[in-house]
């Protein structure tokens, strides 16, 4: 469960056990010690949800290269070959490499 949510639920369980405990008469043989301590516990998960998921913001991070998102040299290469190799092919089958539609034949 993401710690927002346990917030908001704990926060929730607090408010009602505080409820149960404004109109319940605290003489009753002990029950009022049990509802004070588990309203001790609920605060005692808050503090430490709290502790270990504080919302901590991440700072914007910077590329490790100033190149990012270009082309090498060797890319630039392998890029036109393969492009070579599908035009060659597509030649061969009578198609056009860029449209596919058939070559027209001459007259």
């Amino acid at each position: 469960m993401k710690a927002k949510k346990a917030l908001k639920r704990l926060n929730k369980i607090e408010a009602l056990l505080s409820d149960v405990i404004d109109q319940f008469p605290g003489s009753t043989a002990g029950l009022g010690e049990l509802l004070d301590s588990a309203k001790a516990a609920i605060v005692r998960a808050k503090t430490t949800v709290n502790s270990q998921f504080s919302p901590k913001k991440k700072q914007p991070g910077r590329s490790e290269t100033g190149k990012q998102g270009r082309l090498t040299a060797a890319g630039r290469t392998r890029i036109s070959l393969a492009a070579k190799k599908r035009w060659a092919v597509a030649k061969r089958k009578g198609m056009n490499a860029v449209t596919g539609r058939p070559l027209s034949k001459p007259a």
